[in-house]
């Protein structure tokens, strides 16, 4: 346990700040919170078995409520394997996870009761987390142990279903995230190791002050060929001040991903504020869809850095989908000083027509602008493309508007040079060398490019956890 005081109550005031595309993004900001003098609930004391096979939600929920009606305290995880279903913090309880301490996720989709919640841009009912964190201020949770989804044959029979089924979506095979925090503020959730969820890792909704910091995020599994459908790494959704922080994520969907609503009235829902001041910084990545992707469902998303990191396997860099169905607004993000040694792309900004659905509505208007992508150095795919939506009369939709993009100092090996861009207002190419040889700012080519999206592609690589995962990656070069 000494490890828990550093962990947990070191938490100084975290003010994080940076300069974006037209000025400073400020992210988390976490109060000073000692938690080193509270009483540690250990759940081996109210019956929790440590065999990976005794089903233990009823004893660790008895630890939770009952630091809870004593005014708070520490929820421990000991050394061992402990399956469960889902869980549920209660204001004033946080969780630590003891070195070699493991929560494993039951395979029985029935330990996740079924409610209201928000999954994907909307709200129905849907499995709940195997962490819950609902309402709450000043939460800790950190830990050198792991969160297990366990998630392996929920992989497989989607495959299996989509492999009948073509048009079998997410939402039609019950998963259960990994953690889930919802309306909560002055949050830090640190150093823990998220292996193979059965659906997204880490969902942050509607929250602010938001600290991820040293997490690892591995999904993998020999069942599937090493896929892991919709494991997102962290999605981070309608959330303000957020910092993202020296993680270490590979998967095979998104790695991190901004979040909102989607539809044609998502710009008019109180439950979907923007996105913004989001910081993303000395993170590597290995496979996914996406370094930081905008969408699937999203809406408004401002004031984004994402600075010193390093991408390994077969990731996108920057990825920006365009919803011809939904008012979107993407502005002043910034990508910056990134080392990249993999086989992705780093630019795709396109449309993204998956559900495509106007509701019986106008078509809206999408925007962006102020998009820096600069300081790119190493080996990688392809540079990538930049193209919105076209006006299409016949479907109803109205084309995008893309203006203030700069592409500069980007020096980078690649597979393939080309890289194709519509018409973009005040484009900036400068300094782009690709392959030793300088490249000229590509002339704009007419038409925009659909298609269903979907997964990243690649295998994520199987990682162990814990240390183990990061030390199986290469080090990241950028600057802390």
């Amino acid at each position: 346990m000494a490890g828990l005081a550093l962990a947990l109550s070191s938490c100084a005031t975290s003010e994080q700040n940076s300069t974006g595309a037209t000025g400073a993004v400020t992210g988390a900001k976490t109060s000073n919170k000692d938690i080193s003098k509270e009483k540690h609930y250990v759940i081996t004391d109210y019956g929790a078995v440590a065999d990976g096979k005794t089903l233990n939600t009823a004893a660790i929920q008895k630890a939770i409520d009952t630091a809870a009606t004593a005014g708070g305290g520490v929820l421990e995880i000991p050394k061992g394997s402990f399956m469960s279903g889902s869980i549920f913090l209660k204001q004033g309880v946080d969780l630590y996870l003891d070195d070699g301490a493991v929560l494993l996720g039951s395979q029985n989709i029935a330990d996740y009761p079924k409610q209201l919640t928000r999954i994907e841009g909307h709200f129905e009912p849907w499995r709940l987390a195997l962490v819950n964190v609902w309402n709450m201020s000043h939460v800790r949770i950190g830990g050198p142990g792991q969160l297990n989804g366990n998630g392996a044959p929920f992989w497989a029979d989607f495959y299996a279903r989509r492999s009948a089924n073509p048009a079998t979506t997410n939402l039609d095979v019950e998963r259960a995230r990994l953690m889930f925090i919802d309306h909560c503020d002055d949050v830090r959730v640190e150093d823990i190791s998220f292996q193979d969820s059965q659906f997204w890792n880490l969902h942050v909704y509607h929250s602010h002050d938001v600290l991820i910091s040293h997490l690892r995020i591995n999904a993998a599994s020999p069942l599937t060929g090493g896929r892991s459908p919709s494991t997102d790494g962290i999605d981070v959704d309608s959330c303000q001040n957020i910092t993202i922080q020296s993680c270490q994520i590979s998967n095979n969907d998104d790695d991190v991903a901004l979040k909102g609503s989607k539809g044609p009235h998502a710009d008019t829902l109180a439950d979907n504020p923007p996105d913004e001041n989001v910081i993303i910084q000395n993170c590597t990545i290995g496979d996914g869809n996406g370094l930081l992707t905008c969408g699937s469902e999203a809406t408004i998303v401002r004031n984004v850095v994402v600075r010193n990191c390093t991408i390994y396997g077969n990731a996108k860099m920057l990825t920006l989908k365009l919803r011809p169905d939904t008012p979107q607004h993407y502005s002043n993000i910034t990508v910056e000083n990134i080392t990249l040694n993999g086989t992705g792309s780093m630019i795709n900004v396109a449309p993204w027509n998956q559900f495509f659905d106007l509701q019986g509505q106008p078509g809206p208007a999408r925007s962006l602008d102020h998009i820096v992508v600069r300081n790119i150095t190493g080996n990688f795919g392809s540079l990538g493309s930049i193209r919105g939506n076209v006006a299409n009369p016949q479907r109803g939709t109205l084309g995008d508007t893309l203006s203030d993009f700069t592409i500069e100092n980007i020096n980078v090996n690649l597979r393939t040079s080309n890289f194709s861009r519509g018409e973009i207002n005040n484009f900036v190419f400068n300094n782009v060398v690709v392959n030793g040889q300088p490249m000229e700012a590509p002339e704009v080519t007419a038409g925009g490019f659909g298609g269903r999206g979907g997964p990243g592609g690649g295998a994520a690589t199987p990682a162990g956890s814990g240390a183990a995962a990061i030390q199986a990656a290469p080090a990241s070069t950028a600057t802390p």
